[in-house]
């Protein structure tokens, strides 16, 4: 066997390590979803322990400036990052999957006007998108995950459309046009099965961008303006006295959300890499 089929095979292999970053999300996730009843304190009772105590034994991640556990804000903060990531990444798929898959496959004049859709979403500025969306519609946990999953459409949908470009002229599909199945039925039977693997072995890293854009946006003050979520938290935690007097406040935010957005990527990267998913020429065409 040569050595360029030893290197395919061995990114053909998941591997241990993600093994290790599903293990690490399905504790992230079982842990936000489990707040409400795991032993732990009321993440805003103020006095939970002395303002701004280092990490002990009543308080494993210290407490802030008002006496709350870390540790217990760290959690429930889970719940809205998490939100945030799954919801924005499932209305990119659905809005700019559907988009690139019908570009992809009718060609033509179709695929000219959706494909000017796709790359003025791309020139409009994120930053730009989300300030006018947030400020018409509020700072909901609703809007951010719409806002967030806005940004995703155009990228989503480029992608799908060019996945589908290279579906659409595969055997199986010709054999089902000669058959005489519907662009429907040949679409929902056909291409979308083909699309949606790779495209769901990219997920994983779109949610970990969505999860990272969700804290940008607290950064900005334009995150949810009830409950908190790992952005925000390390916000609270990035004034200057804080930082040099309690940098615990933001780090352990800051690590959860490093190790569950490496998780995330890892996966991500290693499922792109088993199914072969290819992200050159994307867009192409």
């Amino acid at each position: 066997m040569s050595d360029l089929e030893n290197e395919k095979m061995d990114k053909r292999k998941i591997g241990f390590g993600f093994w290790v970053s599903i293990g690490w999300m399905v504790l992230v996730v079982m842990a936000a979803f489990l707040a409400p009843i795991l032993p732990i304190p009321d993440p805003d009772q103020t006095g939970a322990g002395g303002r701004l105590d280092p990490p002990n034994w009543d308080n494993w991640f210290g407490t802030d400036t008002n006496g709350r556990d870390m540790f217990s804000r760290t959690i429930w903060g889970s719940r809205i990052s998490l939100t945030v990531g799954f919801f924005a990444i499932v209305f990119g798929f659905a809005v700019g999957g559907p988009i690139g898959i019908v570009a992809g496959f009718f060609k033509g004049a179709t695929d000219k006007f959706l494909s000017i859709i796709i790359f003025i979403l791309f020139a409009f500025p994120g930053l730009v998108l989300a300030l006018l969306i947030i400020s018409l519609l509020g700072q909901t946990l609703a809007v951010v995950c719409l806002t967030v999953g806005v940004v995703g459409v155009a990228p989503i949908a480029r992608l799908a459309r060019a996945i589908t470009i290279a579906t659409a002229e595969r055997e199986f599909v010709s054999a089902a046009r000669i058959l005489g199945s519907t662009n429907r039925r040949i679409m929902i039977r056909e291409i979308l099965p083909n699309v949606t693997i790779p495209m769901g072995a990219l997920a994983f890293l779109g949610m970990a961008l969505a999860i990272v854009g969700e804290g940008g946006l607290a950064f900005l003050g334009l995150s949810v303006e009830e409950g908190f979520s790992w952005g925000k938290m390390i916000v609270l935690g990035s004034a200057s006295r804080t930082l040099q007097k309690a940098p615990w406040v933001s780090m352990f935010p800051i690590g959860i959300m490093f190790l569950t957005v490496m998780s995330l990527n890892y996966a991500g990267d290693r499922l792109r890499d088993f199914f072969d998913v290819r992200e050159i020429g994307i867009g192409g065409g």
